[in-house]
């Protein structure tokens, strides 16, 4: 039955009609769309403006087709989208009276509003799977307190940290991502419908009641505002694209570490691949397709908000073209996630090539600075230039950082010329040592084993705090 036949006297063309037709992706917004007619009917029958048995019919034929499924509806080129076909379905069963569900309300605050349940519940799953991801992390990290490995700046060997330092830094940044997220849901979770076409309705309609059905926090204030903001949709990719910036430095990570020149870490089986020539190799093929498919949701936010750009109020059918983007990103964000936070999980960790690593290349010697300035008085900056003449010579000598005493010390700056040090030995060695070097950073939010502990402790009563809020 054809619902919209009183102002145009010719059908769509079958190539227009399937060109325009949004049907494609609407199968992701067919659960929202019934909550949405069922809040709708049972307001306007509280208000009085339909019929209470009439809109007990609609409420009926909506139940039924909740427990049938998308593909109880039937479609064809004069269907363009769900809405119609949800009411072609409602009619078949209650008659022309089922043109009753559609009164105060226009497929544009119906379309605003169905995006708006998904998308809540679509943010939702994307947290909670951050949680849980960082609490494998804080399982990993626990392990791994005093697992001594180097930092980087540049990509060159900086300064000794450890395992589970390194791996909060990823926790970190998951706890914003999540953030964002929940920053972003109090803005998705407003309420548009009852604005109508984009000027609201004469009847008298009880917005408060369809926020309160929908679970909504509260109605959008503006009808013209109503129908056509998707600035939250732009928002929420946006956050995903974050994420997946998180996520994509995490997989960079691993092809680097478990190439044989770090050799910090194996990758699971279950994560790698071979070569189909070469017997010996063993490829981290999960985790660059992980890092490629991170792009995929910055090249959809760049089109949302291209489509966005040049677009006046109200509704314009150009708003059709956005959620696609949306719901693809969301779903890369979320199976990139999922098979991140396995793969990272299930990784072995080289540790003794990690201490290697850490006690190699000078990376202490920031300390010997410190200490020069502690126990002498002298600026940074000498003891900077000191120290740095010390790994310079070192390095041409073919030294290693334990090979450096006092003398040594003392030769080198009499060469710039400063006066001798006369730091003891032990107090040099404790300082180029990079298990002593962690330890005594013992600043908060540093990477000593009782700083590391403390950050996994606030850690987890976030964790607990948003676990409970998620109702888990």
């Amino acid at each position: 039955m054809k619902i919209r036949t009183g102002r145009l006297e010719k059908e769509m063309t079958d190539e227009a009609a399937v060109y325009t037709s949004s049907l494609e992706f609407d199968r992701f917004i067919f659960d929202a769309d019934i909550q949405c007619n069922y809040a709708h009917t049972s307001m306007l029958k509280a208000q009085g403006i339909i019929d209470g048995e009439i809109a007990d019919k609609i409420l009926d034929a909506l139940d039924k087709l909740e427990g049938e499924g998308f593909d109880a509806l039937e479609f064809d080129h004069s269907v363009e989208d769900v809405h119609m076909a949800v009411e072609n379905y409602v009619t078949k069963l209650v008659g022309p009276e089922a043109g009753f569900m559609h009164t105060a309300k226009s497929r544009n605050d119906q379309v605003a509003t169905d995006i708006r349940l998904l998308l809540r519940d679509r943010i939702t799953e994307i947290q909670i799977a951050i949680l849980e991801f960082i609490e494998g992390i804080l399982e990993l990290a626990r392990e791994h307190k005093e697992t001594v490995m180097i930092g980087y700046t540049h990509l060159q060997h900086a300064q000794p940290v450890t395992l589970a330092h390194h791996l909060m830094a990823h926790a970190q940044a998951l706890k914003r991502d999540y953030q964002r997220l929940d920053d972003t849901y109090k803005r998705v979770n407003l309420n548009p419908l009852g604005s109508a076409a984009m000027a609201t309705t004469s009847f008298p309609i009880d917005r408060e009641l369809t926020t309160q059905l929908l679970g909504f926090d509260d109605y959008l204030e503006n009808s013209m505002d109503g129908v056509s903001s998707r600035d939250h949709i732009a928002e929420t990719v946006f956050d995903l694209s974050a994420l997946c910036t998180t996520l994509s430095k995490i997989c960079e990570e691993l092809v680097l570490w478990s190439t044989y020149e770090f050799g910090i870490v194996s990758m699971a089986d279950e994560y790698s691949s071979t070569s189909s020539i070469m017997p010996q190799k063993k490829n981290p093929d999960v985790a660059e397709v992980a890092r490629s498919k991170c792009a995929i949701v910055n090249g959809e936010l760049i089109t949302i908000l291209t489509i966005l750009k040049a677009i006046p109020y109200t509704y314009n059918r150009d708003l059709q073209e956005i959620t696609p983007h949306l719901w693809n990103a969301c779903d890369v964000a979320y199976d990139t996630l999922k098979i991140v936070n396995h793969m990272l999980l299930t990784v072995t960790f080289n540790t003794e090539r990690c201490l290697e690593l850490a006690g190699a290349n000078f990376a202490t010697a920031t300390d010997l600075a410190d200490i020069m300035v502690r126990e002498r008085k002298i600026p940074f900056r000498t003891a900077h230039k000191i120290v740095g003449r010390i790994v310079n010579e070192a390095v041409a000598e073919g030294l290693n950082p334990s090979e450096i005493d006092g003398a040594y010390v003392d030769n080198v700056a009499e060469e710039l010329g400063f006066e001798k040090l006369d730091l003891d030995d032990e107090l040099i060695h404790n300082a180029l040592n990079p298990i002593e070097n962690v330890k005594i950073r013992n600043v908060p939010g540093g990477p000593s084993p009782e700083m590391v502990q403390l950050a996994i402790d606030n850690m987890n009563i976030f964790l607990d705090n948003e676990f409970e809020k998620q109702g888990i």
